[in-house]
């Protein structure tokens, strides 16, 4: 596809899913991301590469799958890219937009390390990022071609009623993931209402590109990069971790009709996918494929894809697991004794997980196959029924092949256990100085000297 040079606006919010009314989710309010999909593409079977932060938003901006970029694990965990990995923002600055990053990323310790030109992440809540990057727009948008992305910390937990005031539960869809009781609709409730106030500064954004004639050069993309945050979701490979909200809005100067995407897409594929769009090569060693052609020019083409692969390997603690999902089923290695539902710590200690049966810690199967056709919520295991052993097969063969092309090897339960340990150690002192620090912070300034001299000690500690 070519271009002249059109812009791209990158929206990116955490811990999401698909949890917006454009999917069917009943009840949110979220009228800019829906009116953005009627005006867009709304892909409906998008799915993340991993189904926790670093390792999927890494996959959305290198094409790469998280074994491959390095970031196999959290960035604050100690996670990084690879010397060899290449940016989408680094590809664009060097080819000559100009790319700025506002509020979240989760890809590096150093933001300098992700390719933007320039970046602001001292603040990732949404009125915050929507007001820098309205600034921004109204004094460079007209400059040249740019890439600005606007990363939200909203969606993601908690859900501090002050900050987002909750609908009444009572009138809460649960979705059917979820037990249906009073602390989980509380906890969506909560949810929902962080996703209002998101939807407005994502509508702000959009009337400050309408404002200055931006719309007819410039791409609006719009993803989040995994689940929901509660039990069975994120951290999981199942439907409701790995499934994502996608819209993609070509510039109006393309008179791309708005339609509904029903191809699969991976994260992997957003880098590919940008860049076919915009005019440029796409580099040899993104794993993802293209779907420019198929999303944006002729009708009736072939799909891009017929399987998505998707991984875990550390979150909280090592936990290696690696799918694959074809429209009709979904198969998942699981390569280490583990509960049924291994739940990352802001999910631990949420209200929905204090809700659950107990059936979390059951030990969880070596192999899963779950056909969606006929059990969406994959609940019925058929990996070990013989009427599915062909199904099973193939698409074990198909996963062990995705494997060994890409180069995925993992490692062995002491090694993972140990590091996951040590990172754990690190979180772990570094919440306790900074409690320290916050307690000192409170004392009266007047104090013993002896009290001071400790004062000094915890904080350079």
């Amino acid at each position: 596809m070519t271009s002249a040079r059109e812009n791209v606006l990158f929206v990116h919010w955490h811990d999401l899913g698909r949890h917006l009314a454009c999917y069917g989710a009943a009840g949110v309010v979220s009228p800019h991301l829906d009116a953005l999909a009627d005006d867009g593409v709304l892909l409906t079977d998008a799915h993340a590469a991993a189904p926790l932060c670093s390792p999927a938003r890494g996959a959305l901006f290198t094409g790469r799958y998280p074994h491959s970029t390095g970031l196999i694990g959290l960035a604050h965990h100690g996670f990084e890219y690879h010397d060899d990995v290449q940016t989408l923002p680094a590809i664009l600055s060097r080819a000559g937009w100009t790319t700025q990053l506002f509020g979240m990323q989760h890809e590096s310790s150093d933001p300098a390390r992700i390719g933007f030109d320039d970046w602001d992440v001292s603040d990732s809540r949404c009125d915050h990022v929507v007001a820098r990057s309205q600034d921004w727009l109204r004094a460079h948008g007209h400059d040249g071609p740019f890439l600005l992305t606007a990363g939200f910390f909203e969606t993601h937990r908690p859900y501090p009623a002050d900050e987002y005031p909750p609908e009444d539960p009572a009138g809460v869809t649960v979705p059917p993931f979820l037990p249906d009781a009073r602390p989980v609709r509380e906890d969506i409730a909560g949810l929902q209402a962080s996703i209002t106030k998101a939807d407005a500064a994502v509508g702000r954004l959009l009337a400050t590109l309408t404002e200055l004639d931006l719309d007819d050069t410039t791409w609006v993309v719009f993803i989040t990069d995994h689940g929901v945050a509660f039990p069975r979701a994120k951290s999981t490979l199942y439907e409701a971790g790995t499934g994502v909200a996608c819209i993609i809005r070509p510039p109006t100067s393309r008179t791309v009709p708005s339609h509904r995407y029903d191809d699969l897409f991976s994260g992997v594929d957003l880098s590919p996918t940008i860049l076919d769009a915009l005019g440029l090569d796409v580099p040899d060693d993104m794993e993802g494929f293209s779907h420019a052609v198929e999303m944006f020019g002729a009708t009736g083409e072939s799909a891009v894809r017929t399987e998505v692969f998707t991984e875990k390997t550390f979150h909280d603690s090592f936990d290696p697991i690696r799918a694959v999902r074809t429209a009709t089923h979904r198969y998942i290695e699981n390569y280490a004794r583990r509960p049924a539902l291994s739940l990352p710590l802001d999910i631990l200690d949420s209200p929905s997980a204090l809700a659950l049966d107990g059936s979390q810690d059951l030990p969880r199967p070596e192999r899963e196959l779950y056909d969606l056709r006929v059990d969406p919520q994959e609940r019925v295991n058929l990996a070990e029924d013989p009427a599915h052993a062909a199904i099973r097969d193939d698409l074990a063969a198909r996963l062990r092949a995705w494997r060994t092309t890409t180069g995925d090897e993992l490692l062995d339960e002491a090694t993972g256990t140990a590091i996951a340990a040590e990172f754990m150690r690190r979180h772990h002192a570094q919440l306790d100085t900074d409690a320290a620090r916050e307690k000192a912070r409170s004392l009266p300034s007047r104090r013993p000297l002896g009290d001071q001299r400790q004062l000094r000690r915890t904080e350079r500690d």
